[in-house]
């Protein structure tokens, strides 16, 4: 595989001649919500639905925390 003289992170058989420079760019801009975690907690926590049931759970222990306080 050949590398690109211009860029040589760029192999030659990239093809973007039929991309769209800024295609998510207002998107991007409106805000992003991509948390990264670390991998000792993503074995515990397979995909979205388990860390979001997860911290919904404890929204719910801090709120009874706070009443009781």
């Amino acid at each position: 595989m050949r590398r690109m003289q211009e860029d040589p992170d760029m192999l030659e058989e990239y093809d973007f001649s039929e991309g769209v420079q800024g295609k998510y760019t207002k998107r991007y801009a409106e805000g992003t919500n991509v948390v990264v975690i670390d991998p000792d907690v993503a074995e515990i926590f397979p995909d979205h639905d388990s860390v979001n049931q997860a911290l919904r759970s404890l929204v719910e222990i801090i709120k009874r925390q706070k009443k009781l306080a």
